[in-house]
């Protein structure tokens, strides 16, 4: 099973990650759809080709054909929204900020699974990557739509967790290359 052997691979000196990893997939309130799409778009985001293969087939199974599509679709366009907005937002000259974008972004007018939904796999990846306005603007939405405060921190727990077992089983795998195991 791949969460098994997900669990397995992570190194005893970070344990907490196991529990962790255990403590976001409960759930934490989210549906299955919401939970599984956060988890997929989180371990895209987090760019670890062993955390994707073993989290993707899990995230397959417990969501629809149709949801499981849209949220590689929404990791897809949050990878050009953060970089895209991330860096306007950074430069400091305000006319970028002004400018047309000029990027199409189709799949965040229909999805193909509920708003919310949507906006918070776009929310957790912007987590991933780091871009503020993302965030805000992803909180906003979803705060619009009536989610909770800690119905969105979910969100960020998840990526949190997706992203340092990323990076941790990265660099294990780099360290085992070189002889320290």
């Amino acid at each position: 099973m791949s969460l098994d052997s997900l669990k397995a691979a992570v190194p005893e000196y970070a344990r907490d990650l196991r529990r962790n990893l255990d403590a976001v997939l409960d759930r934490g309130g989210l549906s299955e759809q919401r939970l599984w799409g956060t988890v997929l778009v989180c371990a895209i985001a987090a760019r670890s080709p062993y955390v994707l293969r073993e989290l993707a087939p899990e995230a397959r199974a417990r969501l629809s054909s149709e949801a499981y599509t849209t949220a590689r679709s929404a990791a897809a366009v949050m990878a050009v929204n953060n970089v895209f907005h991330r860096t306007r937002h950074l430069l400091s000259d305000p006319t970028y900020g002004e400018l047309r974008t000029g990027l199409r972004m189709t799949a965040t007018g229909h999805p193909g699974v509920t708003k919310a939904d949507f906006e918070f796999w776009s929310f957790a990846v912007s987590a991933i990557n780091g871009c503020g306005l993302c965030l805000d603007a992803h909180e906003g939405a979803l705060r619009r739509l009536e989610e909770d405060r800690g119905t969105i921190q979910e969100g960020i727990k998840i990526a949190a967790v997706i992203q340092a077992l990323a990076t941790t089983l990265d660099a294990e795998a780099v360290l085992d290359g070189l002889g320290e195991s």
